[in-house]
């Protein structure tokens, strides 16, 4: 008997709704209806509007706080699941509470792993996400995971800058393996960062490693927060002698003040991808679209093809 293949549906959690939407319209179909319901203490609950039974079910919607993200998601891979969705894919293109990913010191939680089995209980078959704050977090699922690299979306935008003189940096010494795979694909030199902190989102020192006198130097890392990191590190880069200072990070959450942090920077841009969604606009901040990256994907998932041809690094 010849194996059918299952209808794929999409639908979009409340916070990545213009991501899916595009994701949706490469993808070749629409969005699926979903429907919130709220009580008034806040409390949600999320149905799909239409059937579900037996088909493949992409369910996109990053997690990054509030924690009402990572619960809109989870409620949706049980409604899915408890619908009889033969497949259900969570596609996460930012996957929150990533940072804490071990035990940095006694008697805290590992984030990460709770939240891989929160995903996996609730109806998750697959993952698909981008740029894990740690590779390691791959091997939290006993699930499939399809890690993705942004570098598919942000090799070709610093390569048609046409930059002479190019060098790739790390803010930080964990970042230092992703700097040097962008170096190897663009020919570049590398420098690394050495920051200490007292407290998080706080730096308490920072010195640099490498030459970047009279380089462009362009710092690569997964995710912007406070924005500290980067704007401390532009600033020593400058004062190095540096020509320019550009960064490319995945995930813009852009936290507290990071918006005026930036813009009063010595970044000449801030290249992000919509992972997760701006909370307003900034004439320093450039948003590269993922869209057509994971609208991909789910089309090989769906369609039992590979996916090794999407990863660069």
């Amino acid at each position: 008997m010849a194996y059918i293949v299952p209808e794929s549906k999409i639908f979009a959690c409340t916070q990545s709704v213009e991501l899916a939407k595009k994701i949706a319209e490469k993808y070749g179909t629409h969005l699926g209806e979903v429907k919130i319901s709220r009580f008034s203490d806040g409390e949600f609950q999320p149905s799909f509007e239409e059937s579900v039974r037996g088909a493949r079910v992409f369910i996109i919607g990053s997690t990054n706080p509030s924690c009402e993200n990572l619960m809109e998601m989870l409620l949706m891979l049980d409604a899915a699941k408890r619908a009889s969705a033969r497949h259900i894919t969570a596609v996460m293109p930012y996957f929150g509470w990533a940072r804490q990913d071990r035990k940095d010191k006694p008697r805290v939680p590992i984030a990460a792993k709770l939240v891989a089995n929160l995903l996996e209980s609730a109806g998750a078959t697959r993952i698909i996400t981008m740029d894990l704050h740690a590779d390691q977090i791959q091997g939290f699922f006993e699930r499939p995971v399809d890690h993705l690299y942004a570098s598919t979306i942000f090799l070709p935008y610093l390569q048609s800058l046409g930059l002479e003189k190019l060098c790739m940096a790390s803010p930080d010494m964990g970042g230092s393996k992703r700097a040097y795979a962008y170096s190897k694909y663009l020919n570049s030199e590398v420098v690394v960062c050495y920051k200490q902190r007292k407290q998080a989102n706080v730096i308490d020192t920072m010195e640099l490693i490498g030459e970047v006198e009279g380089r462009n130097v362009v710092l690569v890392d997964d995710m912007v927060d406070t924005a500290g990191t980067l704007v401390k590190a532009a600033e020593l880069m400058k004062e190095r002698g540096a020509l320019s200072v550009r960064a490319v990070t995945t995930h813009a959450i852009l936290s507290g003040e990071a918006y005026e942090r930036i813009e009063n920077s010595q970044l000449e841009e801030l290249i992000v991808t919509d992972s997760i969604p701006l909370k307003r606009e900034s004439k320093k901040i450039k948003v590269l679209s993922c869209a057509d990256l994971f609208a991909e994907v789910m089309h090989r998932v769906h369609e039992n093809t590979s996916i090794s041809s999407k990863f660069i690094m």
